[in-house]
Parts: structure tokens; C-alpha cells; sequence
């Protein structure tokens, strides 16, 4: 019997048969998700789900393997070899990355951890990623570089917004509201688009990368390529963004499932180690996305408003009455079908 129990069996006792409107029971500790608990009650440590501890776990690996390299690894690419203090910033970098991802495992650090983390990606890609784009628009690998960072971003970013929601009723703050999530995931689409293109301009080597045990290397290069493009115009569009989310975040993990890991297990040099801590990160990034577009988080259920008119405007013309926009619709929605399709017959091969 409880504490609360053997309260009100003694007010019983006492010819009362209601308990004074000043008595109040005490309440559990109800963790949130699998957040664990000390020994006095507080959280600890907080996970919101998949996508937040892969992240988190991510993030510290970037930090340790930084550290151990003294040197910048995947995702903190770019800086100029001639840039003072360049050793230094590669450090700085490995800090913030092993730094953060602690952080946001801990219940009373996770939301500054965000912030910190976010705002060292948005200050990366401005400083590193958008001069990159300005000086050789032309490459393909530099969108793909400048759409790795913005699909970290958005990762982040809805990390911001999640506990900036469960910061006990203060207010979401600057950056943390709806129309900061719609942002992230206008970024997560944009990434992805560069990620499909590079399908195409790096054809050959997509190719290579394809299973031996598939069949049809070709087709897989284009249909992988295509179908990232396509959902990332859906989630940037509003248009079945919640399945084109989740389809993406699967492609991305089948992606480090069936290619990295093999080339791990067998032995890897440098360059497909950090082609493979890569792949993780945007992976881990996108089922971040992919978690937020829940009617509710594990964090605190909220489902968010409807999408912007100009976004409404933009997925009614795709389902509009015309037949242009009606093929338009049905291409969109047969691809996202496709990868759906593809991805059971890839688990079951």
C-alpha cells in the first residue's frame, strides 16, 4: 500500500468520507520515451526516440574519431588548407561534436546541446559550405557537400524544437517554433535533392556501389537517385512529405545497411570509414525528420498547424482537378509507392 493509500484509509478512519480539498496525492515520476531516473527522482537521461539517440550516438563518434585523427572528418569538410588555426578549429570541431552528443542525452543539458550544435552547423555552412557553392556552382560535389550540412541542420534543428516544447511551459523561444520545424524540413528536402542529383552526375561510381547479389545495377542507380529526389520535393511541398520522410530516412538506412557495412565488415581503408561515419549521420539526421512528423512526440504530443497558404496553394495545384497537375500528383505519389515497394523486397531478398 502506497503512501497515498494509507492516507485516505486513515482519514476513513476518522469518520471522513472526502478528503480535504488541500490533501493532494502525490504523483509518480513518469519518465518520458526510455528516459531513465536518479536516484532522487530528476531525469537524467532523456531519448526521445530512434532518431534522437542514433543522432546523439553519431555525434560522439564524429567527436571521438576527431579527436583521435587530430583532423576534421566527414560532415566537417571544406576549410581551406591555408586557414590559420586550422589544426585548432579541427579540434574545436571534434569538441563540439563529442560535446553535443553528450549533451543531448542529458535531461538537463539536451536543449543547450541543440543550440550549440545547431548553431556551429548553420555558422559551417555559411562560412564553409556557401562560398563553396558561390565559387564553383557548377560541381556537383560541392551541392552535395552543401546538402550534407543541411540535412545535419535539420536534424538538429528538430531537436530544438522538441525540447524547446518540453521546456516546461515557457515557450518554444527563438528558432523553436512551427514555422522553425517547417524550415528544417524544407533543408532536409533540399539536401535530399542534391543527394539524387549526385546519382545521376556520379553515375558510374553510384553504379559500383550497387550489391553484387542485385540484379540491374543501372536501374537501381537511376530509381534510387530519383525516388531522393522525389521525396525531396514532397517534403519540401507539403505533398505526402510524412511518407516521403520516412521512405527516405529507410532508402538512407538500406544505403549504410547493404553498402558500408559489408565494405566494414571486410576490412575497410580511411576513405570508407568515413564514407561510412558519413552515411550514419545523415541517416541518423533523417529519421530525426522522419520522427517529427508524428501527431505527437515522445517528448510532449503536439501536432502541428496547418502548413503555410503559399505551401497549401503549391500541394493543391498538385492535386488539382487538371490533368497537368493531376499526372504531376500521380507521378509524385507512384514514386514514393515505389520506393515503399522496393524497400519491402529489399528486406525480404
Amino acid at each position: 500500500m502506497d503512501e497515498a493509500s494509507v492516507a485516505a484509509e486513515n482519514l476513513k478512519r476518522l469518520g471522513s468520507s472526502k478528503l480535504p480539498e488541500s490533501f493532494t496525492l502525490p504523483q509518480a515520476d513518469k519518465p518520458t520515451g526510455s528516459m531513465k531516473a536518479n536516484g532522487t527522482g530528476s531525469r537524467t537521461i532523456r531519448i526521445a526516440g530512434f532518431g534522437h539517440a542514433f543522432f546523439a550516438v553519431t555525434m560522439i563518434a564524429l567527436g571521438i574519431v576527431g579527436l583521435i585523427k587530430g583532423g576534421f572528418v566527414p560532415i566537417w569538410t571544406g576549410v581551406p588548407r591555408g586557414l590559420p588555426a586550422r589544426v585548432a578549429l579541427a579540434y574545436l570541431t571534434a569538441v563540439v561534436s563529442l560535446g553535443s552528443g553528450v549533451g543531448l542525452l542529458l535531461s538537463r543539458a539536451a536543449g543547450i546541446a541543440s543550440r550549440v550544435l545547431l548553431a556551429y552547423l548553420v555558422l559551417w555552412m555559411l562560412l564553409f559550405r556557401v562560398p563553396l557553392i558561390v565559387a564553383r556552382s557548377h560541381v556537383a560535389g560541392a551541392w552535395w557537400a552543401c546538402g550534407e550540412i543541411a540535412v545535419m541542420i535539420a536534424g538538429a534543428w528538430v531537436l530544438v524544437v522538441w525540447f524547446a516544447r518540453d521546456g516546461g511551459g515557457k515557450g518554444p523561444g527563438f528558432g523553436a517554433g512551427e514555422k522553425a520545424l517547417r524550415i528544417a524540413r524544407v533543408l532536409y528536402g533540399f539536401g535530399l535533392i542534391n543527394f539524387g542529383v549526385a546519382h545521376f552526375t556520379f553515375l558510374e561510381r553510384t553504379v559500383s556501389m550497387v550489391p553484387n547479389w542485385l540484379p540491374w545495377h543501372l536501374g537501381w542507380a537511376y530509381f534510387t537517385g530519383g525516388a531522393l529526389i522525389a521525396a525531396g520535393v514532397a517534403v519540401i511541398v507539403g505533398v505526402w512529405a510524412r511518407l516521403a520522410a520516412m521512405l527516405s530516412a529507410w532508402e538512407l538506412s538500406l544505403f549504410t545497411l547493404l553498402v558500408w557495412v559489408p565494405l566494414i565488415v571486410a576490412g575497410p581503408d580511411a576513405d570508407q570509414w568515413n564514407e561510412f561515419v558519413d552515411s550514419c549521420a545523415l541517416t541518423a539526421a533523417a529519421w530525426l525528420v522522419a520522427d517529427s512528423y508524428r501527431g505527437g512526440t515522445q517528448l510532449r504530443p503536439d501536432p502541428l498547424a496547418a502548413p503555410p497558404e503559399k505551401l497549401r496553394r503549391i500541394a493543391s495545384s498538385l492535386t488539382g482537378p487538371t490533368p497537368e497537375s493531376s499526372s504531376i500528383s500521380l507521378f509524385v505519389r507512384g514514386t514514393l509507392w515505389a520506393i515503399c515497394l522496393s524497400t519491402a523486397s529489399l528486406n525480404t531478398m
